[in-house]
């Protein structure tokens, strides 16, 4: 079996060569047992969201690891993936900012695992034009 943060790793690496936007992985084994990792993530689109969630579950499977449950996909505005130790969350940005789970788990260690562009810095520009 995958060690849990081996695994959280992965499916960072997976939504992030996806082009999933904000990528986050929280730590959340020492303040529940629902699961040790949440990753969340945004995608342009239901069609970029579902591509994400589809990347994941494929990798993962490559590597032995089935995703035990998955909530969300008819709307893709959040999917959820369940791999017990690990679960995911892809949102659509505007479902993200509404449901804002990352305050709900602001306990747990959190860190964005790749550089990100910071929020808003295009808008500025697309503001400017």
């Amino acid at each position: 079996m995958m060690d849990s943060k081996v695994m959280a790793d992965k499916i960072v690496n997976i939504i992030d060569d996806r082009k999933g936007k904000r990528i986050e992985q929280i730590e959340i084994k020492d303040i529940t047992v629902v699961t040790d990792y949440f990753v969340i993530a945004s995608g342009t689109s239901t069609t970029h969201v579902r591509g994400i969630a589809d990347e994941v579950q494929f990798k993962m499977e490559q590597e032995g690891v089935k995703c035990a449950h998955i909530e969300g996909y008819e709307t893709a505005s959040w999917i959820l993936l369940d791999f017990l130790d690990v679960v995911v969350h892809i949102f659509l940005e505007e479902e993200r900012q509404f449901y804002n789970i990352e305050r709900l788990w602001r306990n747990g260690g959190s860190y964005r695992p790749k550089p990100q562009e910071p929020e808003g810095e295009n808008k500025q520009s697309e503001d400017n034009e």
